[in-house]
This record gives C-alpha cells, sequence and structure tokens, in this order.
C-alpha cells in the first residue's frame, strides 16, 4: 500500500513538473505575439516598404504590384495560409510518432531565429521582412498546435482548466513586462543614443532571443510518449489525415458543436482585438501612445483575469464559465458603441473590460476542447482546432469591414460584432459536455 501511495505521489510530482515546464512555453512564444504582430512590426515594416516604393506607392513582391501600405496585411495573410497546409504535416508526424517535443523544438527555434533576424530589417528590406515574418508566423502557428497537444497529457481531466489558464496567464504575463521594457526604449531611444529605427529593430529581435531561451524550459521538461497502438490515418500524409480527421468528426457531433460554437464566439474576440486600434484611432480620435497604452493594460488585466476564471471554472464548471465571459463580451462590445470620442478613459475602461475576459475565455476554450479529444489523436485535433481558429479569422473583420462600408460608422462595425457571440453563446449552450467527453472515450471531468 505504501509503494503504491509513494508511487501515486512520485506521479503527481511529474506531472506537476511538467504542467510548470509547459506553462514557459506560453510565457516563451507570447511575447512574439504581443510586441512583434501586434505593436512593433506593422507600422516598421510598412514603413520599409514604402521605401522601397516606386512613385506610384508600389512594390513588386515576385513581380506582382501591391501598394506599401498593404504589404504588411498581405505577408500575415500569407502566413496563416501557409501555416493551413503546415500544421496538418506536423500533427500527422506528431501523432504518428509520438514525438512531439522534437518537433516543437525544431518549430520553436525555427520562428525565434526568424524573429532574431529582425534586427537587419533596415533600408528598403521589405522583401526580408515579409519572409521573416511569414517563417516566424507559421512556426509560431505549428508550435502551438503540438503545445496545445500535451495539455490533455499533463493534466488530468479535473485540473485542466486551472493547468490551461495559468498557461495563459504566464503569457499575457511575460508580454506584458517585455512590452513595457520595449515602449521603455523606444519612448526614450534619443536619450539612450538609439535612432528609433534601431529602438524597433531591437524590440523585435528581443522578442526573438526571449522566445528561445525560455522555450529551452518546457522542452528540458516535457517528455513524450508512445504513440498510440493505432492512429487512425496515421500512415497518410498530413492533408489526408486531416480529411480523414474532418470525416470522423461524423462520429462525434458534440465535438463539432462545440468547435463551430468556439469558432464563432473565438473569432469575434480576434476581430474586437485587432480592429479596436482602427476603432480607437478613427473613431475616437485617440493618439498612438494611448492606444499602446490600452494594449498593455489589456496584457496586465488578462493575466488576473485567466487566473479569476480559472478560479470561477473550478466552482461552476469551464461551460458555465465560458458563457458568462460570452454575455461579458457582447456588453463590452455595445458599451463600445456607446463610447465618446477624444476621451482616453473611456476606452481604457473598455480595455479593463476586454483585458478581464480576454484570457479566460481563450484557456478554458482550449481545456474544454482537450476533454473532447479522442486520447492518442491529440496533435491531429488540435491542428484542427488551430487550423479553424486561423482559417476562419476573416469572417469576423470581412463583417467589420462591410458594416463600416455600407453605414461609413466603425461604432456600427464594432456593434455588428454581438453576433458572433450572441451565436456562440447559442452553440455552446447546446453543447452536453459530459456526453461529449464520453463520447470520445474520455474519462468523466468532474465540475464541468
Amino acid at each position: 500500500m505504501t509503494a503504491v501511495a509513494t508511487e501515486a505521489g512520485d506521479g503527481t510530482q511529474e506531472r506537476r513538473r511538467e504542467q510548470r515546464g509547459w506553462y514557459f512555453y506560453d510565457w516563451a512564444v507570447s511575447v512574439f505575439s504581443t510586441s512583434v504582430l501586434t505593436v512593433f512590426l506593422g507600422p516598421y515594416l510598412t514603413e520599409v516598404a514604402k521605401a522601397a516604393a516606386d512613385a506610384d506607392g508600389f512594390v513588386h513582391p515576385l513581380g506582382l504590384p501591391v501598394r506599401a501600405g498593404s504589404f504588411f496585411a498581405y505577408a500575415v495573410s500569407a502566413s496563416v495560409l501557409l501555416s493551413v497546409l503546415v500544421m496538418p504535416l506536423a500533427a500527422a508526424v506528431a501523432d504518428r510518432t509520438g514525438r512531439k517535443k522534437p518537433l516543437l523544438g525544431a518549430s520553436a527555434y525555427v520562428g525565434a531565429a526568424a524573429t532574431c533576424g529582425m534586427f537587419f530589417l533596415g533600408g528598403d528590406r521589405y522583401l526580408l521582412g515579409g519572409a521573416l515574418l511569414i517563417v516566424a508566423n507559421v512556426a509560431l502557428a505549428v508550435s502551438m498546435v503540438l503545445y496545445n497537444a500535451f495539455l490533455p497529457q499533463i493534466a488530468e481531466p479535473g485540473e485542466r482548466d486551472a493547468v490551461s489558464a495559468r498557461g495563459w496567464a504566464y503569457g499575457y504575463a511575460a508580454g506584458a513586462l517585455v512590452l513595457l521594457v520595449n515602449l521603455a526604449l523606444f519612448l526614450g531611444h534619443e536619450t539612450l543614443g538609439v535612432t528609433e529605427s534601431a529602438a524597433v529593430r531591437i524590440c523585435l529581435a528581443s522578442a526573438g532571443v526571449w522566445w528561445a531561451v525560455f522555450a529551452l524550459v518546457p522542452l528540458l521538461r516535457l517528455r513524450d510518449r508512445p504513440a498510440a497502438a493505432h492512429v487512425p490515418g496515421g500512415s497518410r500524409g498530413g492533408w489526408r489525415q486531416l480529411a480523414g480527421t474532418l470525416r470522423d468528426l461524423r462520429r462525434y457531433p458534440l465535438t463539432l458543436l462545440f468547435l463551430v460554437a468556439y469558432l464563432l464566439y473565438n473569432d469575434g474576440i480576434q476581430t474586437v482585438i485587432t480592429q479596436a486600434s482602427v476603432f480607437g484611432s478613427e473613431e475616437l480620435g485617440l493618439g498612438q501612445t494611448t492606444l499602446i497604452a490600452a494594449v498593455l493594460l489589456v496584457q496586465i488585466l488578462a493575466v488576473a483575469g485567466a487566473l479569476l476564471m480559472g478560479r470561477l471554472a473550478a466552482r461552476y464548471g469551464a461551460k458555465r464559465t465560458i458563457l458568462g465571459s460570452l454575455v461579458a463580451w457582447t456588453l463590452t462590445v455595445a458599451a463600445g458603441y456607446a463610447l465618446p470620442a477624444g476621451v482616453p478613459a473611456w476606452f481604457f475602461g473598455l480595455a479593463c473590460g476586454i483585458g478581464l475576459v480576454l484570457g479566460g475565455s481563450q484557456a478554458l476554450s482550449r481545456s474544454l476542447f482537450s476533454q473532447l479529444v479522442p486520447a492518442g489523436r491529440e496533435a491531429e485535433y488540435f491542428a484542427l482546432y488551430e487550423i479553424s481558429d486561423r482559417g476562419t479569422s476573416w469572417l469576423g473583420p470581412l463583417l467589420f469591414g462591410l458594416a463600416y462600408q455600407l453605414t461609413g460608422s466603425y461604432r456600427v462595425a464594432i456593434l455588428s460584432l454581438v453576433l458572433f457571440f450572441a451565436l456562440g453563446f447559442l452553440l455552446l449552450w447546446l453543447v452536453p459536455v459530459r456526453k461529449a467527453a464520453a463520447a470520445v472515450g474520455n474519462t468523466d471531468p468532474g465540475r464541468i
């Protein structure tokens, strides 16, 4: 009896050790999303492209005429499309071989190296910038599939909400910390004797260094498990396996229903994140400093929000907590419609509302989905999760853009996003989570 208890205790300690290591990949990689994609790279790469543009304002990647101001957006779109092609391949190899960790390490260090290379984006090297952005963003997408696929293996069903929430909290904490340091460097570059261009390039490269250094922690602590005895589609290529996964989803209609619900409300979340700065600058007339400060505020509050919602999930269940967060998202977006122009305090209030529900709704969605994935096929299903997320992320911006085009009002455009939260709420409410987990062969997760 004592030996059994000791073995169980050792297993718990090993699991906790892996979980602590797992958190640090969020800590490592979130800085890229915050400092590079959200704040610094877009404006800087656009200026680099403008420096290379012809008299009509066009650059010519691959011989195609592209307005310099559109180059960053097109590069991001290209990276998303390439991610959709690459993620199934990585997932197929991971599930077939059981070697998630080497693939995670490879994708992490390819992405970190590409990000470090952004230090050399001087002059008119817009093609270099676009190529590095595509490589880094694809590597990020692949690594997140593999990282998320570890969650069902390192956490028992009843603890996944808390583990996932802590991971997101680590990520937002790192994003806020590094962004704060980067902003200090950017705003004080003259005092430090550094040009503005050099300050931005240092900020970009620092995200790569951070990614590379802290990725070591999960790579040292996580361990691979043997592949399942039979992984359907394991001998097929990645795209054929993805097609098989989609066909297989017909056997698990409740998992599919959750996935559709997630796609809808997450698209609303992603659109709020990407379009809030446009709303703030164009509709409310706020300056760049105010907008960056609001991004920083969101990052800081998202840490507390993720941890708070993780605790709420332990008490009320992940599904109820996510449903509550969607109500909060709806109220926040509706409040945005009524914000007065030229008053930063109200915009900061909106940022507070976003920050408190942002991390938690994403973290609990990840842990809830992990309960609905067949054992041994984690990477395969999380590849579908990531592909669906990225592949439909144009729907929200499209609705936002159409609403503005038809009405000429960003207020109506931001209010139109309520549709995504309302439909996502309805579909998630219809998912019997405990029944869905049992349908894929998973144990009862307890309070859910």
